[in-house]
């Protein structure tokens, strides 16, 4: 498959999850909700992440115009963070924990994420993450979530969906 066509289809399942996440229709996660610490390092307990699918996350996120995926200055030894180019604004940077690192993935394949709060909040309903432990320790943190490691491709969309809806909220593209 050429690169071209490996950028259209991601773009067209991106669009299509986006549409719904817009209409409110976030997927229930049919898999089991991971057990995760309280504290900080905040991490799922006892998950192996599908390298596949993990490996297809970074490539996907590496294609969102305005990002670069680094190493984290904020998470693990491992993390790699989803930055912001120099040349997009930030235009909510009190929902960004460090630098321009909007969100990060894991060596288990879970993300931290700044989300819209009402969407946190559905993410969390509806089985996709659970709230960030200092998600109530500073204004504009209401949102810090961190959403489980994708299962199948069908989990790996939705995960992309609420990467993208991360970016746009901190860029103010939503």
């Amino acid at each position: 498959m050429s690169i071209q066509t490996t950028f259209l289809s991601a773009m067209v399942v991106l669009a299509a999850v986006s549409s719904a996440l817009a209409a409110n229709e976030l997927p229930m996660r049919a898999t089991p909700i991971p057990e995760t610490t309280n504290g900080v390092p905040h991490v799922q307990i006892g998950v192996e992440p599908e390298p596949e699918i993990s490996e297809a996350l970074l490539d996907r996120v590496a294609m969102i115009p305005g990002v670069d995926i680094r190493n984290t200055v904020i998470s693990l030894p491992g993390a790699l963070g989803f930055w912001i180019k120099e040349d997009v604004t930030v235009a909510r940077p009190e929902v960004i924990v460090g630098g321009r690192e909007f969100a990060h993935i894991h060596p288990d394949g879970s993300l931290h994420a700044s989300l819209p709060p009402v969407l946190a909040r559905q993410a969390v309903e509806a089985g996709w993450a659970v709230s960030h432990p200092w998600a109530n320790q500073r204004p504009g943190w209401e949102g810090l979530v961190m959403i489980f490691t994708p299962t199948n491709t069908e989990e790996l969309d939705v995960v992309l969906d609420l990467v993208q809806a991360s970016y746009d909220f901190v860029t103010r593209q939503d």
